[in-house]
């Protein structure tokens, strides 16, 4: 019975087909729902009448011996099923103990009102845990049933268990996206909210990709098949989540240590009672208090509602070995490129010395690296065309000049774009004004380039991977989380980085590292006691991601590399989930904590006390146990609307 809670939530093994619930499905649910919640009903219709003293003297014998024996009968039966599946005496055991022993003394009423409990607590269970399973499912609903599969120039609908690899599918306006792919031709804006998290539709055309169960709103696409089924990137989330409840966390698998001798010692208990009492409902009361249907239920409700908020909110969290980690981090080491800053170099300041105009040396400046592939090049030539320089001419002999820049021939003149070194190597006349730029825009830790034409200076540009606008506040949220020793790890230079944590409100970082250097850092700081998580991109940082006690990826969707070496995966790269993250984890832990060790130890010893000493019936007994069983599931599922106050 309660023991089947072991596998709250069941997920399909060929969800491809799941959809929208068809009006037969509808029916065929409410049917089993019918009949599920029809029982506990029957019962309680049965006590009722067993209440009423006319009906038995008309009758001539007890009602209640009915529900008794039919609510009894299944809880007897289901028990010894799972008792021959597991090969183990279940705590349900000693339900049917306590059936037994109520119909030996002849106290039918009691024993119907036990069978009407067990069965009755396990439908509001189930009414409850509603929540929790509607996690999984809100996912798997995202699967269409059907795609439109074009092939020798015709379309023709196919369910999804039939599409393979390299498949052409087209999607309508309206329709949710069946595969994760590539766009082969059509433009459309793409809600991918299911996925990231993100509420605003994203612009998609031609050579982008799209995930299944992403929702194409205004334009038919054409995608070829590059993964499908349980294989896309919503398939993993749905297995992750699926799959969290059996990842167990040291809290857990302490009270499954302690469930495994519970049994035995309530059994030894009951005989203690019996032997100084002689009571018989005593001896009852002990065994309906004791049943640990809370305990079974403690870490498992709270792990999917936990991992189920996470999801709708775009991140995967890999179980409750990771929520409890995730819950105790004490320090968390940060990459610099692509997680404090934007990952991708910006025009951060300009300055002109003895061209005409801004324009005029941003043009000269474009001419020399128009043929550039360097990161650097992209930043002047983006910055130049947010400024109204559309067409840039073409340069004649492009010559890159390692360790200092570029140069151009352009009609009479000689363009150089290029760092401090080129002022020896051309001989150039410095000014103080362009040594004070200089000095300053290094000490930033910036990139500074030189815009030269015919050994004339005409201004400098200042380049600097910039830092997102969201990071600072992200910083103090997680000091507020409880995570107190923060360090930004890169490969820059001292200097740069000492600028990026500053700007950051980073104390500590570590500078002029190689991948293995992040490694010996987080190394470090385990030695010295701590738990210490690891954020990053997923994919240069893997290394450091799987060494670290959990490893944070952001920016995930599309990136297996960053799924598979994460504990915990970020779709997008919403800098404001990390500090949730570390806040839901903590409530997690303590949540389940409180399961375990309030409603379900704690109320069972304190339930066995007043069941040994005579003050709690049988009937109070089944009351308040399942009264125990049901606050778990309440308090678990407070979980699923969790959102942090930081």
């Amino acid at each position: 019975m309660h023991d089947g809670y072991h596998g709250i939530i069941e997920a399909p093994h060929n969800y491809e087909n799941v959809s929208e619930p068809s009006e037969q499905g509808t029916k065929k649910v409410m049917t089993v729902s019918f009949k599920k919640y029809s029982f506990p009903a029957f019962l309680f219709f049965l006590l009722l009448i067993s209440a009423v003293p006319f009906f038995k003297s008309v009758l001539g014998f007890n009602i209640a011996v009915i529900p008794m024996l039919v609510g009894g009968g299944y809880i007897t039966w289901s028990t010894f099923v799972t008792m021959m599946k597991t090969r183990k005496i279940t705590a349900d055991f000693m339900v049917v103990l306590a059936l037994i022993g109520t119909a030996y003394v002849k106290e039918y009423l009691a024993g119907a009102i036990v069978a009407f409990m067990m069965i009755g607590g396990e439908f509001l269970e189930d009414l409850t845990l509603e929540k929790t399973r509607n996690s999984l499912r809100e996912l798997v609903k995202l699967v269409p049933e059907i795609a439109h599969l074009k092939t020798s120039g015709i379309t023709k609908d196919v369910p999804l268990s039939e599409l393979k690899i390299d498949d052409v599918v087209l999607v309508k306006p309206g329709e949710r996206i069946p595969v994760d792919g590539l766009i082969l031709s059509g433009q459309a804006a793409v809600n991918e909210s299911s996925l990231t998290g993100e509420s605003m539709p994203v612009d998609k055309t031609k050579g982008d990709r799209v995930y299944q169960g992403t929702l194409n709103i205004n334009g038919a696409l054409e995608i070829k098949a590059e993964k499908t089924g349980q294989n896309t990137m919503l398939g993993k989330i749905i297995e992750i989540i699926h799959q969290a409840q059996e990842n167990k966390g040291s809290v857990q698998r302490t009270a499954d240590k302690f469930a495994s001798y519970f049994t035995p010692a309530i059994l030894a208990i009951c005989v203690l009672v019996w032997f100084l009492t002689k009571d018989i409902f005593r001896v009852m009361s002990v065994l309906v208090i004791a049943c640990p249907c809370a305990l079974v239920l403690a870490t498992p409700t709270a792990v999917i509602a936990a991992v189920g908020n996470a999801a709708r909110r775009g991140v995967i969290i890999k179980g409750g070995v990771t929520l409890e980690t995730a819950g105790r981090i004490t320090a968390l080491c940060l990459d610099k490129t692509g997680t404090i800053t934007e990952g991708k170099p910006r025009v951060v300041e300009t300055k002109v010395f003895e061209a005409s105009t801004e324009e005029e040396m941003l043009k000269f400046a474009c001419i020399a690296e128009k043929n550039s592939e360097h990161p650097v090049a992209d930043a002047i030539l983006q910055y130049s065309k947010e400024r109204g320089i559309e067409h840039v001419p073409d340069g004649e002999d492009f010559t890159t000049v390692f360790g200092q820049g570029v140069c151009v021939k352009y009609g009479n003149s000689m363009i150089h774009v290029g760092n401090r070194r080129i002022i020896e190597s051309e001989k150039l006349h410095i000014t103080s004004d362009i040594m004070d730029f200089l000095d300053r825009q290094e000490e930033l830790g910036f990139t500074v380039l030189l815009v030269i034409e015919n050994c004339k200076v005409l201004g400098g540009i200042a380049i600097a991977d910039t830092i997102r606008p969201e990071a600072r506040e992200m910083i103090e949220k997680i000091k507020k989380s409880g995570v107190k020793h923060i360090i930004m790890l890169t490969g820059d230079n001292q200097k740069t980085a000492r600028t990026i944590a500053s700007m950051a409100g980073i104390e500590d970082f570590r500078a002029n590292l190689l991948p293995e250097d992040k490694l010996d850092v987080i190394r470090w700081l385990q030695r010295k006691g701590e738990t210490v998580a690891m954020l990053g991109d997923g994919v240069n940082d893997a290394p450091a991601l799987t060494l670290s006690d959990v490893g944070i990826a952001m920016g995930a969707m599309g990136t297996d590399i960053a799924v598979e070496s994460s504990d915990i995966a970020l779709m997008s790269d919403n800098l404001s989930m990390i500090p949730e993250v570390f806040a839901l984890s903590r409530k997690a832990l303590g949540t389940i904590k409180e399961n375990i060790w309030v409603f379900a130890v704690g109320v069972n010893i304190a339930g066995i006390a007043l069941a040994s000493t005579g003050i709690l019936s049988p009937i109070a007994a089944a009351i308040i146990h399942n009264a125990a069983s049901a606050m778990v599931v309440l308090n678990s599922s407070r979980l699923l609307l969790f959102k942090s106050n930081i």
